[in-house]
């Protein structure tokens, strides 16, 4: 993700408000802010977070584990041994996860009751984002060094397919009628996936987007909420044709939820902020505001019946940068690692 010297968020806002003829200025906030923290007691570095809403839990990658927690605090569990762990992927329907593994190259199955390991699956180089696709019942795992994705059929846990994609992939979701989306990061593209062939379909491109990385889709006006990190901006895009409709100024996001009871859109910025967005109708938008989180808050979950937001972070410390490495990343202090809980 690119560091840039940008303008003050205020400023942008106003630029953004005269060019852009379909944003507004919202007058009604969400009311949200943070209720509390939850403590993890394991170090390391994190990156997806999941919510399950239905079962209150709360499963978080965190160095080289998942740890699992109810949506109250409590420690229910911990999956050991996913180096490079990156996203976990729930199938309710079978009582199982799957957890990409970045540096292992496999896909982790584990129950969802005894949290047991039941098996692994070799997929393509550094798997990053997973998520469940229930028209065609796959599981799809991101490889963000081979630029592919594996298809795992969730009754045999075997893969099924491989697809080139072209591009460094992030995020995926799905329309549920047969389409899949993925954020292409480095040519600022969403590749639409056929659902059911398992193949690349067509290539939308972002404009105005760069780095794209945050992903989520209203299903019912097929609008694909986009948060791109490289240059702090939010697309909207109708996922039937690809045409870009708004864009709106946030901050370095990472992670991006749609609520669609609320028909809100939450990205997760790494400077401490929820930048908030919401779908008035399918082709109208407005920016609501920016709610504060806390720094290292870049990636984020939600639960969807309770409407809660539920960020990784953890206090850090400025490393110097060096010739070797000009723009490094901060130091993360050993204990601080927690999750935070956003709502009314």
């Amino acid at each position: 993700m690119k560091n840039l010297n940008l303008l003050p968020a205020t400023i942008l806002v106003a630029i953004f408000i005269i060019t852009n003829p379909i944003y507004s200025r919202a007058q009604q906030k969400t009311g949200f802010h943070i209720l509390k923290n939850i403590p993890v007691n394991s170090n390391g570095g994190w990156d997806y977070i999941t919510v399950d809403g239905a079962h209150k839990r709360i499963y978080t990658s965190h160095g080289n584990q998942v740890n699992i927690l109810s949506t109250a605090g409590d420690s229910i569990s911990y999956i050991p041994n996913t180096p490079g762990v990156h996203g976990i992927a729930l199938v309710n329907a079978l009582n199982k996860g799957y957890i990409s593994t970045g540096r292992a190259n496999k896909v982790i199955v584990f129950d969802l009751t005894s949290f047991k390991v039941l098996g692994e699956i070799p997929v393509g180089t550094n798997p990053d984002a997973i998520f469940y696709e229930p028209f065609a019942k796959k599981v799809y795992a991101f490889n963000g060094r081979s630029m592919d994705a594996t298809v795992i059929d969730v009754a045999t846990d075997k893969v099924v397919a491989t697809i080139p994609l072209g591009a460094k992939p992030e995020t995926g979701v799905s329309d549920g009628k047969g389409k899949v989306f993925v954020n292409a990061e480095t040519t600022n593209e969403i590749v639409v996936i056929n659902a059911t062939t398992l193949k690349v379909q067509d290539r939308y491109k972002i404009n105005g987007g760069d780095e794209p990385s945050g992903l989520d889709i209203d299903r019912k006006t097929n609008r694909l909420f986009i948060g791109c990190g490289g240059n702090k901006t939010m697309v909207i895009m109708d996922a039937t044709n690809g045409k870009n409709l708004a864009k709106f100024p946030i901050g370095g996001c990472d992670g991006l939820v749609f609520d669609p009871e609320l028909k809100t859109a939450y990205a997760s910025n790494g400077e401490g902020t929820i930048s908030v967005v919401r779908e008035i109708n399918a082709n109208k938008f407005e920016f609501v505001e920016n709610i504060p989180s806390e720094p290292s808050a870049r990636t984020i979950g939600i639960d969807l019946l309770t409407h809660r937001l539920y960020l990784p972070a953890a206090k850090t410390t400025h490393v110097a940068a060096t010739t070797e490495n000009p723009n490094p990343r901060p130091k993360q202090v050993p204990g601080t690692f927690h999750i935070i809980e956003v709502g009314k």
